[in-house]
């Protein structure tokens, strides 16, 4: 599995370091309130989005409580169209696949739609390691492969970034691996997609192999969706001669008739937009018309272990809108680097920690904590996941998976249930409190000793007094006071 990013460290300390950058900041603030501010507008026209996102929640539950007849169903189809059907179990079988379809055909270049699950699998990576070279065809994938970056959001990979940098960027970075930028380019948006155009057109003509992942899978058809604001993957999809997609077993849906559903939730949810500008479909082959080729390859790499989750199932309703990013607090401030994951922001927090299990990675058990369970995603998702709930379900586990270990606050739940497990230990308990209680009465302190010192640094307890005052426990407890006044009748 190669969901999270290697060598990122745990969501506080790069939260930190995150917020200490204005620049990355302020682009994020403009980037996300734009959309924001869009998705509102699009979002009011319609009467019945309450009843659209139901819809949307049921259909998806629908069909991965029978995810298993589906995916033979869609199986069959597909086959029956002409596609040549694979299933990988995890990100390394998956890119061996498409690895194996590319060296059949001798190519040492392909073109790619923007797909999340390839980069889940680390697909660019490995493909590289067999000498092939994946060029991005979206304009923000593609600034942040020539960038030398990492993706910060679902929709909007280059977020991150404002127009000089991107202007910077293909500057520097074109003329290396294609047509060069015009020496003269500016940081006007039409001008920097003019030089993004120009670089990626001989790319289009020129591949022979192209891959891309899928929005959704029509069961019953064999339909693979893929929706886009900019065009490229359309190149993609019929260019070509070869066409292999990478689909998470997620993205099934029963018939061609819910998409009627999704393709209202989705472009509202994302851009902002009413209906996508390119919505492409295909199902196998079609003699003379579009990739005379196709490979599917149906991903699980996690997605059995996240339904198996009767909280975090949920999840695998994720249409990928990006819209839980756009209204978190967190993320706004923080970014998607900082999530170490190419799932950043509310959903990351969640589905990283399902597909990949807790309590083995300190980064990946840093995620379910990586919110102040605001509740702003739940609101905004277009399928209803109720993310807070799965997050707090999820802090459970992670307790849980260390447990065992000899942690300090593992050892005060421990002695707490010990003291109150037994009425005579809770009153030894009781009796020495109030000792402490009127020391500390006297002494006036509400501090734990080194609540100053730096977080990675203070003692067990002392962070908890950072931004509380310490109880003073009562001199007299209730059980003492009772026995004394035989009840409140003395």
């Amino acid at each position: 599995m190669n969901a999270t990013f290697v060598g990122m460290p745990p969501f506080p300390s790069a939260a930190r370091d995150a917020l200490a950058d204005s620049q990355l900041r302020g682009n994020l603030a403009k980037a996300t309130g734009t959309i924001r501010a869009k998705r509102a507008a699009v979002v009011a026209e319609v009467d019945d989005w309450e009843e659209l996102r139901l819809a949307g929640a049921a259909l998806k539950d629908r069909a991965l409580l029978d995810l298993d007849s589906k995916l033979v169903q869609l199986e069959e189809s597909l086959t029956a169209a002409g596609a040549v059907v694979h299933w990988a179990r995890d990100a390394e079988e998956a890119c061996r696949i498409v690895a194996s379809v590319a060296r059949d055909h001798g190519v040492d270049e392909v073109v790619k739609v923007k797909s999340m699950a390839t980069q889940e699998i680390g697909l660019n990576e490995h493909l590289e390691a067999e000498g092939i070279a994946a060029w991005e065809t979206d304009l923000a994938e593609l600034i942040v492969q020539l960038g030398e970056d990492l993706p910060s959001h679902i929709l909007v990979p280059a977020i991150h970034r404002n127009r000089a940098e991107i202007r910077e960027i293909f500057l520097r970075r074109m003329a290396e691996v294609g047509r060069p930028a015009p020496a003269d380019l500016t940081d006007e948006p039409v001008e920097l997609a003019n030089a993004a155009r120009l670089h990626l057109r001989e790319k289009f003509l020129r591949a022979k192999v192209a891959v891309s992942g899928a929005n959704f899978a029509v069961a019953d058809s064999g339909t693979l969706v893929v929706v886009e604001s900019e065009g490229n993957g359309r190149m993609c999809l019929t260019l070509p001669e070869v066409l292999v997609s990478v689909v998470g077993i997620e993205k099934v849906v029963p018939t061609w008739q819910d998409l009627d559903v999704f393709l209202q939730l989705l472009p509202r949810s994302s851009t902002g937009e009413r209906m996508n500008p390119y919505t492409s479909t295909w199902s196998g082959v079609t003699p003379g018309d579009g990739p005379q080729e196709v490979h599917v390859v149906l991903l699980d790499n996690g997605r059995t272990r996240a339904l198996a989750d009767e909280v975090g199932r949920q999840a695998l309703r994720c249409i990928r809108c990006s819209a839980c990013l756009n209204v978190c607090p967190v993320y706004e401030r923080t970014g998607g680097h900082a999530y170490g994951s190419v799932y950043p922001g509310p959903i990351g927090a969640i589905l990283n920690p399902l597909l990949r299990g807790v309590g083995t990675d300190e980064q990946v058990d840093s995620l379910p904590y990586a919110s102040s369970l605001c509740g702003a995603c739940f609101e905004a998702c277009p399928v209803r996941i109720d993310i807070p709930s799965v997050l707090v379900d999820l802090r459970a586990q992670v307790v849980d998976a260390h447990r065992p270990s000899a942690k300090p606050e593992a050892v005060a739940m421990k002695a707490a249930a010990w003291s109150f497990g037994s009425g005579a230990r809770l009153g030894v308990v009781e009796r020495l409190s109030g000792v402490v209680g009127g020391a500390t009465g006297r002494v006036g302190r509400r501090r734990l000793p080194g609540g100053r010192a730096a977080l990675s640094r203070v003692p067990f307890g002392a962070a908890w007094t950072r931004s509380r005052d310490l109880p003073v426990p009562p001199r007299e407890s209730f059980r003492a006071w009772w026995k004394r006044t035989d009840g409140g009748r003395s």
